[in-house]
């Protein structure tokens, strides 16, 4: 399936999922508690389709809009009330009932995340063992002490069974300000070590790009064997030869295929001195990659194929973790808790400019990631709709007027002071909570055509 197509599939997918999954706690709360519902709608705008159901013929919307949705309640403040209805009018009722009815969304996207977690933990998540292939000289890795072909076993002293699991661990010692944190790791032999990891400045993790790439380690990747090379190539002409080994260019170690292929890359129309094992023996050559143009910029190309790994050679790097379905229940809590506290402190580190906003992510990303985790496996698209559920869950529950959150801020206020919030009041709230989605919306649209051109 094109990449473009399947992006977009399951982000409408994904997103109708959990806006239904966030609008039917509201709804379902609203019932039961005997408020009387007009609409429940999926996306904004223009309705696609419609039907009613139920003894007060609440309408069902799916439309044109797929980024959000609403349930729309009788309220006195937006039309007429019949006097028969008022006791089921969403603005008669108690403040406590009203919290009821706001909290409900985002309770309702933190159990849905609890329950895919339990669901992907049962399936088991599959994912590499986090053995490093390259180490990026001077960064915290090397200095560190971490060496090409460790397996990075703990970090801080939390398991990381999975390149995951190491990512999550080291944003986390980064959020919690650690400027040293420990590592557990094994080498190729088999020998276990301890090593101390020092950051100059405790949210260095948290800067803009990814948090392996600051941290200076890159994951296991082929080595650098040619499996075939493009005929007239400059690879071709250079006398490279299927089952070549690049080992060293321009003095510099090649450990592996995307190591060379950025080297390459790099070097548009520039000789390269080459090193490579050829039938055991090394021999040197002389490259100099084609020039061509990618995205706008200027890039280099010598024609050659990598030789992919065996079967047995990327067995050794693959793992499951998986768990029964009691033992499944504990994990996905934890899982859930441990997202919900990760997305909470890194929104107060953007806030507090400790972490930078460029990570920030808008619908495009998001489609990205829906694509590429529904093209790896059932598992790994359960894990995403886990994170964009409970960070929809948290962003409702921002104090920000217009979200769930800022319309319970209201609320806990009347609950303090025993009357509500005036209508100017709420109305110049409104406009600021307005704005400042504009705002991030702004932000996140903006960072992700940066990713784009990038």
């Amino acid at each position: 399936m094109n990449g473009m197509f399947l992006s977009v599939v399951a982000f409408i997918v994904a997103i109708g999922v959990l806006v239904t999954v966030h609008e039917y706690g509201h709804f379902w709360v609203a019932r039961r508690l005997g408020i009387k519902v007009l609409r429940f709608s999926i996306g904004f705008g223009r309705p696609l389709w419609k039907r009613t159901f139920g003894k007060d013929e609440t309408e069902l919307v799916i439309a044109a809009l797929p980024l959000g949705g609403y349930v729309k309640m009788l309220d006195e403040r937006e039309g007429e009330v019949d006097a028969a209805e008022l006791t089921r009018a969403f603005n008669r009722q108690t403040v406590k009932t009203r919290i009821a009815v706001v909290v409900a969304g985002p309770a309702a996207n933190f159990l849905f995340a609890i329950v895919v977690y339990w669901a992907m933990f049962v399936t088991g998540v599959p994912g590499l063992k986090p053995v490093v292939g390259e180490v990026t000289p001077a960064s915290y890795a090397a200095e560190a002490g971490i060496l090409a072909g460790d397996e990075i076993l703990a970090v801080a002293g939390e398991a990381t069974p999975t390149w995951e699991a190491t990512v999550l661990a080291l944003l986390d010692a980064g959020l919690d300000g650690l400027d040293t944190v420990g590592l557990t790791i094994r080498d190729a032999g088999g020998q276990e070590r301890h090593l101390q990891a020092h950051f100059q400045t405790p949210d260095e993790l948290l800067k803009k790009g990814g948090v392996l790439e600051k941290f200076g380690v890159g994951p296991w990747q082929p080595p650098a064997v040619i499996e075939s090379l493009v005929e007239g190539g400059a690879g071709e002409r250079a006398g490279l030869l299927p089952g070549d080994q690049v080992v060293r260019a321009d003095d510099v170690t090649i450990s592996n295929w995307g190591q060379w292929v950025d080297f390459v890359r790099e070097r548009p129309g520039r000789e390269i001195a080459v090193q490579v094992l050829r039938n055991g023996e090394t021999a040197g050559l002389t490259i100099t990659p084609d020039s061509t143009i990618e995205k706008g910029r200027e890039i280099g190309r010598i024609g050659a194929y990598v030789q992919l790994p065996s079967e047995e050679q990327r067995a050794t790097m693959r793992v499951v973790v998986r768990h029964g379905p009691l033992k499944a229940i504990p994990e996905a809590l934890d899982r859930t808790w441990e997202v919900t506290t990760l997305t909470l402190r890194t929104l107060w580190k953007m806030v507090s400019g400790r972490a930078s906003v460029e990570n920030l992510s808008g619908p495009i990303t998001i489609a990205r990631y829906a694509g590429q985790s529904a093209a790896i496996g059932l598992a790994t698209f359960l894990g995403f709709l886990g994170i964009v559920s409970v960070s929809l869950g948290v962003l409702n529950l921002l104090p920000v007027p217009v979200l769930d959150g800022g319309h319970l801020l209201f609320y806990l206020v009347e609950l303090v002071k025993g009357s509500p919030v005036t209508d100017a009041v709420q109305m110049v709230g409104q406009k600021i909570g307005i704005l400042l989605l504009l705002a991030l919306m702004t932000l996140a649209f903006y960072n992700d055509l940066i990713r784009l051109l990038d």
